[in-house]
């Protein structure tokens, strides 16, 4: 299991037995708060159901510091966007957590690939269909897992049959490379080296790294670029930002921590995210992961028939992702306990840092920042299950969803 993956579940290598070897018990302060600008009314409920779960994850699971922004289209004033955190972003100081800093968003990087690609598509500078060679001769072998060449798709949905290179030995010991340079196409190199994983969906990084290449043969430019003037800067995402090569988090940030193979609690918030590039390196808040996928559905960044593709899902891995999840274009689909389903991304770094982002029906959305990556199955559910009580508590659609 690829460590920098929507959601690390424990037990399937040693290498993420080495990342999160155990539960951290908490060792600062559990409180709940709230971004001094989106405290919700008095009249607008107690979401009392999610900060239960918030709770959970940090009084039971031990995860440090966990918060979640959600944003609803329709209810009025300040009812419509309100946010809840528990646990500490900063051990050292005990700081309370809150959702309006940033953090390492991860693979939900993907989608801000995904897009900037399906744009490319609607311009008719790129075909789903066509297969890689077209733009990056040579680079990838003749026949994916059909025999056929490998198409764009095929990359964006996780079909194509590519090893993912965090599963090379080497990544067994994450934080010995946490400050290395990384170049994609010598880690597309690597992953190339690897046994060909097994079955027709199979989540690695190295796909999307395939497609930033494709977006800098097609437009000239790298792929960080087009994604920085094509969505980063026309929505005013401030606190996005590719890294480079900075190891450090720049502006309000909550810390990040992890197990390390010793058994030891680790600040893992220094890392140099190259190894992630289009796939997983963004730096991002709450805010301005809401602010992104509102404009995705809401048809701001692409015409409705390159949505749609975006929409049209396999079947998934389970193993990787979580049970009932599908995936599409650089999008997850997950079932609501409420009914309906939620559309978004997950994104896990090693340093220790979780985002998600996630749209439900009717627009609801909820973007989760955790600190600590969750060291046991239970709570990876209690994870998934504050995303659903984000997204269905205390609305009408909670009992109506369809």
């Amino acid at each position: 299991m690829p460590t920098f993956s929507p959601i690390t579940k424990t037990g399937r290598r040693a290498g993420l037995a080495a990342l999160v070897a155990a539960v951290v018990l908490a060792t600062g302060p559990t409180a709940t708060a709230q971004a001094p600008d989106s405290r919700p009314a008095r009249n607008c409920g107690t979401h009392d159901g999610t900060r239960q779960a918030l709770r959970v994850l940090t009084d039971h699971d031990g995860i440090t510091g966990a918060a979640v922004l959600v944003t609803d289209p329709d209810a009025r004033g300040s009812c419509g966007r309100w946010s809840e955190a528990a646990g500490t972003a900063d051990v050292r100081t005990g700081r309370p957590m809150n959702a309006a800093d940033r953090l390492r968003a991860g693979s939900v990087t993907k989608t801000f690939t995904a897009a900037v690609v399906l744009q490319l598509v609607a311009e008719h500078r790129l075909a789903l269909d066509a297969p890689v060679d077209r733009y990056l001769p040579g680079l990838l072998p003749v026949g994916g897992p059909d025999g056929r060449p490998i198409t764009v798709r095929q990359l964006l949905r996780h079909t194509s049959g590519l090893p993912d290179f965090l599963d090379a030995p080497e990544w067994e010991r994450l934080e010995q490379r946490r400050y290395r340079h990384f170049e994609p196409r010598d880690l597309v190199a690597r992953a190339l080296e690897l046994p060909r994983p097994q079955g027709t969906w199979h989540y690695a990084t190295t796909n999307y790294l395939v497609l930033g290449m494709i977006v800098r043969e097609v437009t000239g430019r790298s792929a960080e670029t087009e994604i920085t003037r094509r969505i980063i800067e026309p929505l005013g995402l401030r606190d996005t930002r590719w890294p480079g090569d900075d190891v450090h988090l720049r502006g309000p940030h909550s810390r990040s921590y992890f197990t390390d193979g010793d058994g030891r609690r680790v600040d893992g918030t220094a890392w140099n995210m190259t190894f992630g590039g289009v796939g997983g390196a963004l730096v991002s808040s709450p805010g301005d992961l809401t602010r992104f996928a509102t404009a995705l559905f809401d048809g701001r960044l692409l015409p409705a028939a390159q949505l749609a593709e975006m929409r049209r899902t396999v079947e998934a891995d389970a193993d990787r992702l979580w049970p009932g999840a599908r995936y599409g274009l650089g999008l997850i689909s997950t079932p609501l306990s409420c009914g309906g389903t939620w559309w978004g991304h997950a994104g896990t770094v090693p340093g220790g840092h979780r985002a998600l982002v996630a749209v439900g029906p009717g627009g609801r959305s909820a973007a989760v920042a955790l600190n600590e990556v969750p060291a046991s199955l239970r709570a990876e559910s209690d994870f998934l299950d504050l995303v659903d009580r984000s997204l269905c508590e205390g609305t009408p659609s909670e009992r109506t969803y369809a």
